[in-house]
């Protein structure tokens, strides 16, 4: 069937509703009664000749043809929305959007964007900040750097720099730490990845203590609970060299551990544009100094 047959509006009534879950919630985003949702995909439904939802007492859910064709439509809704907003007040602008972690995005990546800025003027650059947990479909990025090993289902990921861990603290608490052995008296502050101090303390032929209180889905709250001396905290240090350089925290002991990376990553099947380009040279040449 060629894309010329199919309704546009009955296209859009789709995406939103398999979107938000809900007709009512699409015609709202759609500004159109829900009736007018229903029927629009009753028509693209008849014009395919599948199902594409099921309907239930509450809402509605994705048939595996609805799920099939999902990520095509919100992928080309939203190409076809940048492209268009690149023509506002009659100027050319290419929009990038960029997924990045909170802790990348404050520690390394914000103190360099204006040199970014300066070389390619004419890029829209904007940054959504997340806990490394963006879908780069539906959250619509053209690059999500993010922290891990590198393997992602879909995507390619280009490595920028190593993030290995070292325990900070506020001074205070510092002050009573000799060795790594000391830590089993105090507060260790841990992240959602669980196996971080463990891999820490074996780097240092110390046996762990046992593992408890209070623990963190960023790296950017870990270190300001640190800082206020709520204990010891494990976080890639490079990127906090400034509170470190500020002493609100020290680094009590110059052992670090490797537990990922930082990766550029972007989806297999997303053309590269020429704004990407230029971010994928500038990041590069940036953290390598070439």
């Amino acid at each position: 069937m060629e894309v010329s047959q199919l309704p546009l509006n009955a296209l859009r009534a789709f995406e939103a509703s398999a979107r938000l879950g809900s007709f009512t919630r699409a015609g709202l985003e759609l500004r159109v009664t829900q009736t007018a949702i229903s029927h629009q995909v009753k028509t693209l439904e008849e014009t395919l000749g599948v199902t594409l939802f099921k309907r239930l007492p509450r809402g509605v859910a994705l048939t595996d043809e609805g799920h099939a064709l999902l990520p095509v439509l919100t992928d080309g809704f939203r190409r076809m929305s940048a492209t268009l907003s690149q023509f506002a007040e009659g100027n050319f602008r290419e929009i990038l959007t960029i997924g990045v972690v909170g802790t990348f995005a404050i520690g390394w990546l914000l103190p360099r964007l204006q040199t970014f800025k300066e070389q390619h003027p004419h890029v829209d650059l904007r940054l959504k900040t997340n806990n490394n947990g963006a879908d780069i479909l539906l959250d619509g990025l053209d690059f999500f750097i993010r922290f891990g090993d590198g393997a992602w289902h879909g995507t390619d990921a280009i490595h920028l720099m190593e993030a290995p861990l070292s325990p900070v603290c506020a001074p205070s608490i510092g002050k009573r730490l000799r060795t790594p052995a000391d830590l089993a008296n105090e507060e260790l502050l841990r992240s959602y990845r669980r196996d971080e101090w463990s891999l820490w303390f074996k780097s240092t032929g110390v046996e762990p203590p046992s593992l408890r209180g209070w623990m963190f889905d960023s790296s950017l709250t870990l270190m300001e609970a640190a800082a206020q001396g709520a204990g010891v905290a494990l976080v890639p240090v490079a990127m906090f060299a400034r509170e470190i350089e500020e002493g609100r925290v020290v680094q009590p002991f110059d052992i670090s551990v490797p537990a990922g990376s930082y990766w550029l990553t972007h989806l297999k099947s997303r053309a590269e544009t020429p704004s990407m380009t230029a971010f994928r040279k500038w990041i590069s040449a940036t953290i390598t100094g070439r």
